[in-house]
């Protein structure tokens, strides 16, 4: 979608274009009301606290509490000037760095995992919510600008210590440039948004502060959600608008 096309929403037509060239963009304004926010803060450390870090993807199909956020006006009014006026939302996932923890989120793109799942990967949005203060200082996310042309780079295998890396594998080296990275900077209840083919990651958090964030990840329904074994068991909603694809939600 051209900044030109974006008409509704929350996004001003040069964040539209900032994400179409570059594959990111920041908003750098609240998400939610004060007290909605404080409420979906309180559902992320009772989540946390039950499942544990490693127990938080996909966690409205288990807390379907999340939906009144994961379907919001707010959110969804920032995602449609990227995403276009029919959306289904595709997963999401709490993310919890606790102080002095060396895990490290290699270089990838989300494109390359969801690889085969979905008939493009053109169009499909993460908002990246900050729950806590997030910098460079306690392990921010980077992206490369611009990488989102590609999003199927060859893969090396990394140390698979889960001590070390969340992952095992990583963007092979040399096929891109790591001086170029951005690395974000986001107050609570602020977030980014970015392009499921760039090349991201994120540092390990040496610093003695939280870093947490809610992914909220939604496609535009003419992709079809491929029925297929990987997607077996895998809940779509649709967000906004209707479907054009022919994909089969929990919601309609």
């Amino acid at each position: 979608m051209s900044a030109t096309a974006a008409t509704t929403g929350r996004l001003t037509p040069q964040q539209v274009a900032q994400y179409g060239e570059d594959g990111y963009t920041i908003f750098a304004q609240p998400v939610f009301s004060e007290e909605k926010f404080a409420r979906l803060k309180a559902i992320f450390e009772d989540d946390l606290a039950k499942y544990g870090e490693d127990g938080l993807d996909m966690i409205h199909v288990r807390d379907d509490r999340l939906l009144e956020f994961l379907l919001s006006d707010e959110v969804l009014d920032v995602v449609e000037p990227l995403v276009g006026p029919n959306i289904g939302l595709w997963a999401s996932h709490m993310i919890s760095k606790q102080p002095f923890q060396g895990k490290a989120t290699p270089w990838h793109e989300d494109s390359a995992y969801w690889n085969g799942r979905v008939s493009t990967m053109a169009g499909i949005c993460t908002v990246w919510l900050a729950l806590d203060h997030v910098s460079p200082e306690n392990g921010s996310m980077g992206v490369i600008p611009g990488s989102h042309a590609n999003g199927f780079s060859e893969y090396e295998t990394i140390d698979a210590t889960r001590e070390k890396n969340i992952f095992p594998t990583q963007v092979k080296a040399g096929q891109f440039d790591e001086s170029t990275a951005v690395y974000f900077t986001l107050e609570p209840n602020q977030c980014s948004l970015h392009e499921a083919r760039i090349i991201h990651g994120a540092p390990a958090n040496t610093s003695p502060r939280r870093r947490a964030g809610y992914t909220m990840r939604y496609f535009p329904t003419t992709s079809h959600v491929l029925p297929i074994d990987r997607n077996a068991g895998h809940k779509i909603w649709l967000a906004r608008g209707v479907d054009v694809a022919g994909n089969r939600y929990e919601n309609a």
